[in-house]
């Protein structure tokens, strides 16, 4: 119960509908959205040196007004889930802005400049809250790090077989290439690209007409086949990120009508079962006034014959 006798869920549950009417709001996403761009223009005005010296107070008087904004966005967006809060840490765009907006009340944060201009930065990746398709794309990036670790160890192998075969044969003749096993990763990182592949080849054509089984088997490898599966992995990535956030839409919208349904009273199904009891009363009176009826004679032939 609270001070004035309310019931704390009947509270939560008020206060939950307040805060959403606002969050849901389409003015409010607008604008969350045009604060997020505002703070990234001052951002990009702060690395202006004149500028910053002759507007510093200023600055830092806006700086502070886009922390007290922000500060007020995320108590809204978690006043909308006073009634269910596991819902809102459920959420990772939710804990992500959380975590911006409280590490700028930090001591540690505030008095670090480099720190707190990173984490001013970070404010400006929350602008994929309010784009579906980059979020899309963010959730397909974080959903193909798995397939991206077994390329980049297949990388590896790959490039360290290479880089070692090429300073076998070439580091006489190529040192400034191939001269260490650093040094010959490095060129063949360079030539996953196919950047300078021309002019490997000539060199490489100087030293040994085999050289070109060499550079034909590593762009085979590395700039196609490695390439292709990376590509592989990240579309499929995106397409599991697409069918993810068309199933959040879906599941946000049906648990939206539940609540609706569960609140509201269903007026239509009761009125169904009114009609039905009525029925059914009706059935039960004539059922009744039948078996009060004496029952008919049969007619015989004489009865049923008219008379002369």
């Amino acid at each position: 119960m609270t001070h004035d006798g309310t019931p704390r869920s009947t509270a939560l549950h008020t206060l939950a509908s307040h805060c959403r009417a606002v969050t849901e709001a389409r003015w409010f996403a607008i604008m969350a959205f045009a604060l997020i761009l505002a703070n990234a223009a001052v951002l990009g005005v702060e690395t202006y040196a004149g500028v910053v010296q002759r507007w510093h107070d200023e600055l830092k008087l806006i700086e502070h007004g886009f922390l007290a904004l922000f500060t007020a966005e995320i108590l809204l967006r978690a006043g909308a889930h006073a009634d269910r809060p596991r819902d809102f840490f459920r959420d990772p765009w939710n804990l992500f802005d959380l975590a911006v907006v409280v590490c700028a009340f930090l001591p540690v944060v505030r008095e670090n400049a480099t720190v707190l201009r990173l984490l001013r930065l970070a404010r400006v990746l929350r602008a994929a809250r309010f784009l579906p398709q980059l979020r899309v794309v963010l959730v397909a990036v974080a959903r193909s790090v798995p397939g991206t670790m077994s390329f980049l160890l297949v990388g590896t192998l790959l490039l360290y077989v290479y880089a070692m075969v090429g300073w076998v044969f070439f580091a006489d003749d190529d040192p400034e290439h191939y001269g260490s096993l650093g040094r010959a990763v490095l060129t063949l990182f360079l030539l996953m690209t196919l950047d300078g592949l021309g002019d490997a080849v000539r060199a490489g054509l100087e030293i040994s007409r085999w050289s070109i089984v060499y550079y034909a088997s590593y762009v085979l490898f590395a700039s196609f086949v490695l390439v292709n599966v990376l590509i592989g992995v990240v579309i499929a990535s995106l397409d599991e990120a697409k069918d993810i956030e068309r199933d959040e839409d879906g599941g946000g919208d049906e648990g939206e009508g539940e609540v609706e349904r569960a609140e509201a009273p269903d007026t239509s199904e009761r009125e169904l079962r009114h009609r039905i009891a009525v029925t059914r009363q009706a059935l039960d009176d004539l059922e009744t006034s039948l078996a009060r009826t004496p029952a008919a004679r049969p007619h015989t032939a004489e009865e049923s014959a008219p008379s002369p």
